[in-house]
């Protein structure tokens, strides 16, 4: 008998399983995350530290545009894995090709608005005259290949529900072997600079979202495909409304990174800068493994609550607490002995400039304890449906707790105030979690 491999969303998931499940997810955002550091070292000791100040400083707003399909993706899914749940296998894959569709529409639209307003936007990001061309080079470049970006983001969760997870993880590796050799090619050998830096990041994501296009418009295996649909106002909101908390969370972090950016500057000049993106790249690894679990799980939670299988949910919750506790103190041990090494991979060269790093790696990793709980909880809702406690959960932790931090803290603790800014906001937020997981329990019944 043919040994069974995928794991599917009907099933009652043990410690075991639910890690085999989510573990392609989690390995998928990690090494998402190791490409853009890549990425950051190519461009910062072959080009330079005003380039590599430049992409960080444009990054936020290309984020900004780039959300929609996070959105989409998460609360689309929630979604799909519920009316799949539900015995509507049909309805689903109408949801689901309606959903990207309009994100192709959306993101054309989008980016060419972009594209317009691209050298306003630098200016109003504060870019000076050393910084504004790599900026303007580095952003137009990605607004061209928008869409891509946003169809990669969206198909990430997409094909968890489709129960491919090990084929999303197949996806990435493969679009980001892509972006490193071209990043070899077109800055070391080409020396085309920041340009070649965007164009290789650009043909990554076109990569990463043209091979599920194709995957899911032929016949396949999974419950999902891309069919003839209509589009239908009613689930358009439902899906918009229910990914409006990792939208908010993408906006937000995007308008935090734009004000650490201004505060940076005026205590620690293009130096912090460089320092916070350093943080950015740095802890894309941390965090991608909390999002890689909390996306891995959602279609999971989603399934069940519309199979109104309560027991599962309860066990799901509980077992995903557990999880992320081990998994916080772990990663947090290995932020901190590690910070000096991290920090040297990209600034070995300026002494001051390591140590700066150094000390902000460390004090920014404490929020590593508290983060992964607050961004669970806010994709636990996103799954269950309820998109208005979810999107509070991340609109207070990602912008209002951060922003009142990050403002407030420097005039205490100066400098590192602002590196200790997040930690601040993640251990709010974190009541505000609590308090909503405690009130909702008689509502769901997952605990």
């Amino acid at each position: 008998m043919k040994k069974k491999m995928n794991i599917q969303l009907s099933e009652n998931f043990t410690y075991k399983k639910l890690i085999r499940f989510t573990i392609p997810t989690i390995i998928m955002m990690i090494l998402t995350s190791i490409y853009g550091i890549i990425d950051g070292i190519c461009v910062s000791n072959k080009v330079g530290e005003n380039a590599f100040a430049s992409i960080n400083l444009i990054m936020p707003a290309l984020m900004i545009f780039g959300s929609i399909g996070f959105m989409i993706g998460t609360g689309g899914s929630a979604i799909v894995s519920k009316t799949i749940g539900e015995g509507k296998k049909e309805k689903a894959n109408q949801y689901f090709s309606m959903l990207i569709y309009i994100l192709i529409i959306i993101g054309t639209i989008i980016s060419i608005i972009g594209m317009i307003l691209i050298e306003n936007i630098t200016i109003l990001l504060g870019a000076d005259e050393t910084m504004f061309q790599d900026c303007v080079v580095y952003g137009r470049t990605l607004l061209i290949f928008l869409v891509p970006f946003m169809l990669q983001n969206c198909f990430q969760s997409f094909l968890i529900v489709a129960e491919k997870p090990s084929f999303g993880l197949m996806i990435s590796i493969i679009s980001g072997v892509v972006n490193i050799i071209l990043d070899i090619l077109l800055i070391y050998i080409f020396d085309m600079k920041v340009f070649g830096a965007a164009i290789a990041t650009g043909i990554s994501q076109l990569v990463g979202s043209i091979i599920p296009i194709i995957f899911f418009a032929r016949k396949n295996d999974s419950p999902l495909k891309l069919i003839k649909t209509k589009f239908e106002f009613k689930a358009i909101c439902k899906a918009f409304t229910n990914g409006s908390s990792e939208m908010l969370t993408n906006l937000s972090l995007s308008l935090v990174n734009m004000l650490y950016n201004m505060q940076l500057l005026k205590y620690a000049n293009s130096d912090g800068v460089v320092a916070y993106g350093i943080i950015m790249y740095v802890g894309f690894i941390f965090i991608g493994t909390y999002l890689g679990y909390s996306i891995g799980t959602a279609p999971i939670i989603g399934y069940h609550y519309g199979a109104k299988n309560t027991e599962e949910l309860k066990s799901i919750l509980k077992k995903s607490l557990r999880i992320i506790a081990i998994t916080a103190i772990i990663m947090t041990s290995i932020a901190e002995i590690a910070a000096g090494l991290l920090a040297s991979i990209f600034v070995s060269k300026n002494a001051a400039l390591l140590e700066m790093t150094t000390n902000a790696i460390r004090l920014f990793a404490l929020s590593y304890l508290i983060s992964g709980f607050n961004i669970f909880a806010s994709s636990f809702f996103t799954a269950l449906n309820n998109g208005v406690v979810s999107a509070i959960i991340s609109f207070l932790r990602t912008l209002v707790f951060q922003v009142a931090a990050i403002l407030i803290l420097p005039l205490i603790w100066e400098l590192n105030g602002i590196w200790l800014a997040v930690v601040v906001a993640e251990i709010l937020a974190l009541i505000v979690s609590v308090i909503f997981l405690i009130s909702n329990r008689k509502k769901y019944n997952y605990i």
